[in-house]
């Protein structure tokens, strides 16, 4: 294969989460902080002042609704119409130009509305470049694993890049470089805002960039109709794969609190907001430690007690989030280590137990059915739970008054789903885990910890 190929692959990994963890980490400090009005009224800065059932609704709603319309959009265009690299860069220029307007809503409606609209827009992308990369490399079972992990350090440079740069100085002219002169700028709240626009501008850069340079994916025509998709759903009344589903949602839940309530609770704990990026990207390098030994302890542990374990270890970091305080808030950035144990172990750990119980000509349907559950349904759920949360937390106009019983709820959850998978999981027929750490499953699961 060219290298130029491969290259260009992992590129579009890069550009592809890079566009997306510029801004993900910080949007619940600028949707939660509080805003700075001119005498008429009008937004100059600051956060929006948005309730925590709001920040839930907007980080959970829009990204269920992307997730359910993704199979549609990505699959159906891209088999029967377009090519996918077209397809690709025309969905990320328009999901840029909407992400770049989102930067100058300021009410609930607003804001709710352009994150629909553009999370309709990127979520396809996600599968999109999946198809493109197994399109063109000629053994992906071994060499799709390292062009998908440049997609996980496209993630933690822009998240930390952005945020130690543009939030960290006031980009005087000092002795030493702007990132290291520590100078944070007043408004970091209304700076945060500057990152839908720097992922808005980089999303229809990709766009052109991937039209013109990746290399050409015709459709493949297939015949299947847009909801067979639904013909997997009978699979899931097996009973091993039932009880993984019933743990899924909870823990799809918790995880996505995880977005929704971790930026601002360490900044709470002393944190600047500047570091909260490079914290929680702690998060993703784990992940890829962890992805890179699952299948060794697949092999060794089977699926039962990887699963059990990547739920206890929800259980573990949010122990020691609710432990946590400002003088011990060291605990709470060393604990987004367990991020990648949580999530390689648990969906990771999933999505390959579902590929092996699906017949092979179900198999993307299986896959496709379980990520609407636990991408549409699971972000949904966690709204309601949000708002439960914020009523335990005791959280008042956006400020939570108890940490600890929010982290200790979320920590209950994970382990009970532990206890749960290790009391009532017993493996299906056809799914016995003899795969190798490089094996195509274990790629496929890499996603970023939104993935």
């Amino acid at each position: 294969m060219k290298k130029s190929r491969v290259g260009s692959l992992s590129m579009m990994m890069f550009f592809q989460y890079a566009v997306w963890g510029v801004w993900l980490p910080y949007l619940a400090n600028y949707l939660g902080a509080d805003p700075i009005l001119d005498d008429a009224g009008n937004h100059v800065g600051g956060g929006l002042g948005f309730s925590g059932a709001q920040i839930g609704w907007i980080l959970g709603l829009a990204g269920s609704i992307g997730a359910v319309s993704a199979p549609f959009l990505a699959g159906q265009v891209a088999d029967r119409f377009l090519n996918a690299e077209k397809y690709l860069g025309i969905l990320l220029i328009v999901g840029g130009v909407l992400k770049f307007i989102t930067f100058y809503a300021h009410s609930y409606g607003a804001f709710m509305a352009l994150s629909i609209a553009y999370s309709v827009a990127y979520m396809p992308t996600l599968a999109l470049t999946n198809s493109i990369a197994f399109a063109h490399l000629k053994d992906p079972d071994r060499s799709f694993g390292p062009v998908r992990t440049w997609g996980t350090i496209g993630w933690i440079v822009a998240s930390n890049a952005f945020p130690l740069i543009w939030l960290q100085t006031n980009l005087e002219f000092t002795a030493l470089p702007p990132f290291l002169a520590g100078d944070p700028k007043a408004d970091q709240a209304g700076l945060i805002a500057t990152a839908l626009q720097v992922s808005g501008v980089g999303a229809v850069l990709y766009g052109i960039w991937a039209m013109l340079v990746l290399p050409k994916t015709p459709p493949t025509r297939s015949s299947e109709h847009p909801l067979a998709f639904l013909n997997a759903f009978g699979l899931f009344t097996k009973p091993g794969l039932m009880v993984v589903t019933l743990a899924a949602l909870p823990i799809a839940m918790i995880h996505q609190v995880y977005f929704i309530r971790t930026a601002p609770f360490l900044v709470d704990v002393g944190f600047d907001t500047a570091y909260v990026g490079p914290i929680m990207s702690i998060g993703q390098v784990s992940e890829i430690f962890f992805l890179a030994i699952l299948g060794l302890f697949l092999k060794k542990l089977g699926f039962r007690w990887v699963l059990a374990l990547g739920c206890l270890a929800y259980f573990l970091r949010f122990a020691l989030f609710a432990i946590a305080t400002e003088d011990t808030n060291w605990i709470a950035a060393a604990s987004n280590g367990l991020h990648g144990l949580c999530y390689g172990f648990f969906f990771a750990g999933a999505y390959i137990y579902v590929e092996r119980v699906a017949p092979a000509d179900l198999r993307h349907s299986a896959q496709t059915v379980f990520a609407i559950i636990i991408l549409g349904i699971g972000p949904v759920l966690a709204g309601f739970y949000n708002q439960i949360l914020s009523g335990v937390g005791n959280e008042v106009d956006g400020v939570v008054g108890d940490w600890a019983s929010i982290w200790w709820v979320q920590g209950a959850l994970g382990l009970v789903c532990a206890v749960f998978i290790a009391a009532a999981f017993r493996a299906d027929a056809g799914s016995a885990p003899e795969i190798e750490p490089g094996d195509t499953e274990i790629a496929e699961a890499r996603a970023p910890s939104e993935g």
